[in-house]
């Protein structure tokens, strides 16, 4: 029994590189035979490849290279092509997206935030390859296709941002731009343009799941990690066949939290709560501006936030078009 493994120690598997399952007839052969980091074995598995791209893979990174160097050339432009500036700059340079005098349509001036939507199709198209890569990998295998739909859930909300939302507002500068700090800038001016998304409840449950998700990776890890040396990672097994790693894990939760989930059911939990955070965010995110255009006031209206004594001074958001 392997006593002596915890949190800081780890064993780091050596002998032939693992190949994997035979492909498919006609599939296209994976690239390098596999070798082995011990740095990267320190966080995961230590084997590197054999790896598998196909012509999905390969357009992936193609596209998600155009895009990564439209947003580097036109940040490094910005800065007139100096790259110490560059360098230092970086977290405040941005790509911005087209102002609202050319509303949605595609044909906007290079300059004007035409390379914004370049990068913004490239990019996208480069995230939905990966994800027909990610499907088809899994089909291939035999596997579920449980990565692929909560990649999915992640995609829904960059789209909302970047596409869906600015189609129906009809206008490309309610996009958010490429850049750090000014997509932090973008993120806070959003929320007070629209009267504070904190009380916008899909925002709340988006953080309610996000903040459940650590929660529940951190208490699963840390199970999983505290039974290992009865056998605990063959979780697989347990489910069905339970162990002792799985019957100390669930008298352990009895005791500490009065319910304990099961071996298979605790994925199920944290792959919802994962999925959830993104699917409701881009919800939330969705009917801002194009259904509600102050959030404190439509949370004052059905009984979500306080409504504070009047200081005689008229809300102009409340006049609606009469006060324009």
């Amino acid at each position: 029994m392997a006593t002596y493994q915890n949190i800081f120690t780890q064993v780091q598997l050596r002998g032939e590189p693992e190949a994997g399952i035979d492909l498919p007839e006609g599939s296209e052969p994976r690239i390098g035979a596999g070798t082995f980091n011990h740095w990267l074995g320190l966080i995961g598995h230590a084997q590197i490849g054999p790896v598998y791209l196909g012509w999905t893979g390969v357009l992936s990174l193609i596209l998600g290279f155009v895009a990564i160097e439209i947003i580097g050339l036109n940040m490094l432009a910005s800065v007139n092509w100096n790259p110490i500036q560059f360098v230092r700059l970086l977290p405040w340079l941005s790509l911005e997206p087209p102002g609202p005098e050319y509303g949605f349509t595609p044909f906007v001036p290079l300059a004007k935030g035409g390379w914004w939507i370049l990068a913004g199709f490239s990019l996208t198209s480069s995230v939905l390859l990966w994800w027909v890569r990610t499907y088809t990998r899994a089909r291939a295998l035999g596997m579920g296709t449980h990565v692929a739909w909560a990649f999915l859930s992640a995609i829904w909300l960059f789209l909302v941002l970047g596409f869906i939302r600015p189609f129906f507002m009809g206008s490309w500068a309610e996009s958010v731009p490429f850049g750090i700090f000014p997509h932090l800038d973008w993120t806070a001016a959003f929320s007070i343009r629209y009267g504070n998304l904190f009380y916008n409840p899909f925002h709340c449950f988006s953080i309610a799941f996000l903040y459940g998700s650590t929660l529940l990776f951190a208490m699963h890890g840390a199970t999983i990690l505290a039974v290992g040396r009865y056998g605990g990672e063959r979780e697989i097994e347990q489910i069905t066949d339970r162990g002792t790693a799985s019957e100390r894990a669930a008298l352990f939760w009895r005791w500490t939290m009065g319910f304990n989930a099961t071996m298979e059911s605790i994925h199920r939990w944290a792959w919802w709560f994962a999925v959830l955070t993104t699917l409701t965010g881009g919800i939330g995110i969705l009917l801002t501006g194009t259904v509600v255009d102050n959030w404190y006031l439509w949370a004052q209206q059905h009984g979500y936030a306080p409504s504070y004594p009047s200081t005689g001074v008229v809300d102009p958001a409340t006049l609606g078009s009469a006060g324009k």
